[in-house]
Parts: C-alpha cells; sequence; structure tokens
C-alpha cells in the first residue's frame, strides 16, 4: 500500500535518515519509535506529502485515502463542535445533494427513450455506488458517538469550536480523521491531549478499524494495546520489528548484544589474520597462505554494531524532610469560574508518603485542583490546608506561562538556587541533558520537552516533601519516562499527580480521586483497578458504537490478570506493613515523650514527692518502649 525507497533527508549537511527502506501493507497496525529528534514527525509529514524529501522515493497505491493528524495545526473557527465533526462526510452530503438533484430531474422528464435520459440514469447509477461505496448510513450519529467518545458532553456539541482550547480542538480533528474512514491513518502523538477515559476508547475503535495504521506515541500500553509491529527509527536508520511494542525492546537488546558478540569474535579473527600477515610476509614459504589471507580480509563482510544514542535523564530527588502525618486536607471544597461550577462538596484528605493520582476526563477540575493546592488560585467554597512543615515541589502543565522566555537555562535554575547547590548547577542540568552550550540557551528557543525537563529540574534544587505534578510525562520520550519513574519510586515523600498516562502511574500510585460530574471519588487501590472499573462502564457504549460484543478473555489476558492479581495481594501485603511500621513509629514515640517527661520529673523533685503509682508507670512505659523497638525491629 505504501512503499518507501532509499529515502534520505539532509539539513545543512546532517543526515536526519539515511537510505530508509521499508513498507506498509493494507491492516497493519504499525508503531514508530524512537527519541525526541529522530526524525518520527517528518517521516509521517514525507509519506503524507506535506515535505519533500532530499532523495528516494515514496509509492503510493493508487487511490489511497490518509488521514494525518499532526502534533500542531490550525482549527476552524466558525462552526459549533458537531458541524466541525460533520465537515468529515463533505463527500457524502454533496453527492446526496447531487443525487436530490437529479432525481427531481428525472421526474420531470419523459422522453424515457433519449440519449440525454439514459445518461441521466447512467449518473444516478455512478453516485449511488459511490455512495454505498461510503457506507455511511447516519453521519450525524456517528459523529456524536465519535464526539462523546473523545470526551465532549451533549451540551458540548452546540458550543463554537472557538470556545474549546487547543486540546479540545485536536479532538475534534481526530474526531473528523477517524470518521472519514481513510485507507491509512497517520497520527502523530494523538494521546497527548486525551483523558484516560478517551484513550481507552480510541484504543477500541482503532482495534477494530478496517484500515492501516502507522502511530507516534510515547505511551507505552497505547503501543501495546494498538500496534503489531515497531518501526525503530534510531541516528538515521529504521529497524524493523514485526512485534507489539513490548516485545521489540526485549528483541532489541538481544539482537545488539548479539550483533555486539559477533563483532568481537570478528575483530579478533582480523587481528590473528593481520598478525598472520605482518609475521609471514617476507618469508617466500608462506607467502601463498599470506596472499590467501589477505584474499580472505578483502571479501569479509565486515560486521558494524549499531550506533546507539545513550543519553537520557538521570533524576534523584532530594530526601523529603519529615511532614505532618496529614498533608493535604479538604473539607466541603467548592470551585467555580462566575457561573460554570468545576466541583463542589469535595472532601480529600491525603497522608504523609501516599502516592495518589488525580484522574478523571480532562475539564472535571484535576489541574484546577492542583493549582488550588499550589495557591495559584481561590477557592470559592469549602477548606484546603497543607499541613505541618509540607514544602512542596510543583510541576504546573503550562509551563510557557510560567518559565521565563527571556532568561538562559542555567540563568533559569540560578534565578532560585541558594547554597551549596549553586556550585552544581551545570551537573544538574547535565542529568536533564543540558549539557555544553545547551545551558547558555534561552527558555523561548526550547522544544515542549526540553521545557519540561528544565521545570523538572527546578524540583531537584531543593528539598521537598509533597511532590505536586500536573502533566509530568507530556513531551517525554518512553526511556525518560522510564528514568523519572523509579526515581519517583525511590522517592521517600508524598506524591500528587495528574497524568493520563497508565503504564506511567502503575506500580507508582496506591490511590485514585477521580473527578467526575463535579463530585470526587475516592478509589482504594493502583491504577489498575480503577481502569477495570471504567472499562465496565463504558462496556455498553463500546457495543453500541462499534458493533462488536465484548468477548472472554484470552489465556494471555488470564495469565496476565493472574500476576496482576498476585501483584496487588504482595502490594496489599507490603502496604499494611508499612501502615504497621508507622502506627509502631508513632507509639515509640509517644512512648519516648512521655518516659522524657517522667525522667524530666525525676529529675527536679525529690523521690518522697512522686507516688508509687507514678514509679509503676515509669516502669510500665519502659516495659512497653522496649516491647515495641523490639517489634518495629521484627517488622523491618
Amino acid at each position: 500500500m505504501i512503499s518507501i525507497n532509499n529515502l534520505n533527508v539532509t539539513f545543512g549537511g546532517f543526515n536526519l535518515f539515511r537510505d530508509i527502506s521499508l513498507h506498509i501493507s493494507e491492516k497493519e497496525r504499525v508503531a514508530l519509535v524512537g527519541k525526541n529528534g529522530a526524525g518520527k514527525s517528518t517521516l509521517l509529514k514525507i509519506i503524507s506529502g506535506l515535505e519533500n524529501p532530499t532523495s528516494g522515493i515514496v509509492s503510493k497505491k493508487s487511490g489511497i485515502t490518509l488521514g494525518y493528524l499532526p502534533q500542531e495545526m490550525e482549527h476552524a473557527k466558525d462552526k459549533s463542535v458537531l458541524d466541525e465533526a460533520l465537515t468529515a462526510y463533505s463527500e457524502y452530503f454533496d453527492l446526496k445533494k447531487e443525487l436530490d438533484h437529479l432525481t427531481e430531474q428525472l421526474s420531470n422528464r419523459t422522453d424515457y427513450q433519449s440519449e440525454g435520459y439514459n445518461s441521466l440514469l447512467l449518473k444516478i447509477s455512478e453516485l449511488n455506488d459511490r455512495l454505498h461505496f461510503l457506507d455511511t448510513e447516519n453521519p450525524t450519529g456517528s459523529a456524536e458517538r465519535a464526539l462523546k467518545g473523545l470526551g465532549f458532553s451533549r451540551d458540548d456539541l452546540t458550543r463554537p469550536t472557538s470556545t474549546f482550547s487547543e486540546g479540545w480542538n485536536m479532538r475534534i480533528e481526530l474526531a473528523k480523521i477517524l470518521l472519514r474512514k481513510p485507507d491509512l491513518l497517520l497520527l502523530d502523538e494523538p494521546t497527548n491531549h486525551l483523558d484516560i477515559e478517551s484513550i481507552q476508547w480510541l484504543e477500541n475503535f482503532l482495534e477494530n478499524y478496517p484500515g492501516a495504521l502507522l502511530l507516534i506515541s510515547h505511551d507505552r500500553r497505547f503501543l501495546d494495546n494498538v500496534t503489531k509491529r515497531t518501526l525503530d527509527l534510531t541516528l538515521g536508520r529504521i529497524y524493523d520489528y514485526k512485534v507489539s511494542f513490548t516485545r521489540y525492546h526485549e528483541l532489541r537488546k538481544e539482537r545488539i548484544e548479539q550483533q555486539r558478540a559477533s563483532y568481537e569474535n570478528q575483530q579478533k579473527m582480523i587481528e590473528k589474520t593481520e598478525d598472520f600477515i605482518e609475521r609471514f610476509r617476507y618469508k617466500a614459504t608462506k607467502s601463498n597462505q599470506v596472499q590467501s589471507r589477505i584474499k580472505q580480509l578483502e571479501k569479509l563482510d565486515r560486521i558494524e554494531v549499531d550506533e546507539e544514542d545513550y543519553s537520557k535523564l538521570s533524576v534523584k530527588f532530594p530526601p523529603a524532610p519529615r511532614s505532618g502525618e496529614v498533608v493535604i486536607k479538604a473539607r466541603d471544597l467548592a470551585m467555580s469560574y462566575g457561573t460554570k461550577v468545576v466541583f463542589e462538596n469535595v472532601n480529600i484528605l491525603i497522608r504523609r508518603g501516599e502516592r495518589v493520582a488525580l484522574a478523571g476526563k480532562n475539564g472535571e477540575g484535576k489541574s484546577t485542583f492542583a493549582k488550588l493546592v499550589a495557591k495559584e488560585i481561590k477557592k470559592t467554597g469549602g477548606t484546603l490546608e497543607l499541613g505541618h512543615n509540607v514544602s512542596m515541589g510543583y510541576y504546573a502543565q503550562n509551563q510557557e506561562d510560567l518559565l521565563d522566555k527571556e532568561d538562559t537555562v542555567l540563568g533559569t535554575l540560578d534565578k532560585i538556587a541558594v547554597g551549596d547547590v549553586r556550585t552544581k548547577l551545570r551537573d544538574i542540568l547535565g542529568a536533564f541533558l543540558f549539557r555544553g552550550e545547551d545551558v547558555d540557551k534561552k527558555v523561548a528557543v526550547l522544544s515542549g520537552g526540553e521545557r519540561s525537563r528544565l521545570a523538572m529540574a527546578k524540583l531537584i534544587l531543593k528539598p521537598h516533601n509533597l511532590l505536586l505534578l500536573d502533566e509530568p510525562t507530556n513531551h517525554m520520550d518512553i526511556k525518560s519516562k522510564d528514568v523519572l519513574k523509579q526515581a519517583m519510586k525511590a522517592y521517600n515523600g508524598t506524591i500528587v499527580i495528574v497524568s493520563h498516562d497508565r503504564d506511567f502511574l502503575d506500580g507508582l500510585v496506591d490511590k485514585v480521586y477521580e473527578f467526575r460530574d463535579k463530585k470526587v471519588l475516592e478509589h482504594i487501590g493502583g491504577i489498575r483497578d480503577f481502569l477495570e472499573k471504567l472499562k465496565r462502564e463504558q462496556s455498553e457504549n463500546l457495543v453500541a458504537y462499534t458493533g462488536v460484543q465484548v468477548t472472554g478473555s484470552s489465556d494471555k489476558e488470564r495469565s496476565e490478570e493472574n500476576s496482576y492479581k498476585a501483584q496487588k495481594q504482595r502490594e496489599r501485603a507490603e502496604k499494611r506493613k508499612k501502615d504497621s511500621i508507622k502506627k509502631c513509629e508513632a507509639e515509640i514515640e509517644k512512648l519516648e515523650n512521655s518516659i522524657k517527661e517522667m525522667e524530666g520529673k525525676i529529675a527536679g523533685q525529690t523521690n518522697t514527692n512522686l507516688s508509687h503509682n507514678f514509679f509503676t508507670e515509669y516502669e510500665k512505659n519502659k516495659i512497653e518502649l522496649e516491647r515495641k523497638l523490639q517489634e518495629w525491629e521484627k517488622l523491618h
């Protein structure tokens, strides 16, 4: 369907692509992966015809239709949401209008045997065939279901597109592309502006999509669920793996190891051969053997180890100072913008050491709650308090508004750094991939991913016991997200995170607050428990939209589910252990304080002023303290 042969792209002497060749067949589901800047978006633009390569050929099957969703694009402003989505059916509506017009002409004619009458019949037949090919029974119903699946409410459908943010307008563009049903979908980061529920809807839609798909995404779970083939774009070359993303990671590692082993063996053989040639080059009795070895080396197919880019984030959060037991407490919290109520009567309690995800559809108030906690905006009702000794590190989603575009990368940190950390600013920036001359770049010229990394670097400058993170992984590649996740798992403070990345949240959070319909619901357990609940709720809508009945679990799914249940049992046991340790530590602290106070009384008074019961209680506390210390040791 699509063939690319010997594709080269050069910018100012730099080779972005070097002789790339690949083929995409009908109905294939292909992931295009690689580091930021590897050229993934450029390749999609070349396939879609928006850019031209320096050399090489892109061949497309005759009559093929493409649907391309870029990361950024212009949006229509003059229609309602539904009307804009219905422009996906412009050909269908034009054909219907023309067919109605021709049918009316035919009904008014009586020259049944004339050439003109027969020509009109032929034209009507052609239009009917084309309409049948488009297979569009109810455009309005299909558009409404797609928009609903992507997060729009019924009331949203009549609102002008100009009243929605760029992210919501991108959803409209995505709906239009899906409704057109092109032969090949080219999607560049389609989940960037979607919440978890919309991502799950899109996954189910693509699972039953009749065409082919070439997808760029940094969402590991989305790639695994949607694609079956992985193209790895690395340092100008492309490597083709006929497997899903997770399996590709395993095979790629194996391939590199095998390649390196073969290379080392070949180098040893070459070294021995060259040594033989040098030793016996001028010895007549060995001349035939020497010439044979020389020819052997000339014909040798030299193995090259694929160059790899090992640069990745290296993040470690400073140890968290101890905070009070309660970190965030909201009671009857309410927030409105004018007459628009975001949420009301919200009660949230987050304790020290908890890892909490804020989930729900976009626009339900997750980021609003984060801004309230960060005191960026003021609440309209109820109470919201931070606990004793809480030091908060806040990562906001709108980094463009919070970073000074005229400042440099180094200057951004230098402004807020104090003490000894000022001598380590370049090391900190290096850990976030800002090296050499990069530190002197102005914020204004940084990419979205670079600004995200710079904002995260600011959090490292001083120790916090609360990390409040609003979509921290939006512009990060998969490697960087993995490193950040491990750093957060090792962090000993409290985490509150807004994210739609299910793989990032899985195993990181142990409680979910769901923002829905102006309320907030608490879900104890990880993100996978929450997603299973959502999946059950969505099943009826999915059947209605796709026409496909949800089937039972496969052997693989059952195996994964059993593994997951075992993991959850381990996690619950670990949580019970942590809770017991916390409780034991609190009791030890209380006993130590009591004993210290009693010893102060003993030191300041004669024994005759203290009762027998006092000393009995004192000894009892010491015995209990010793018991609790032993219990604490056993728990550890």
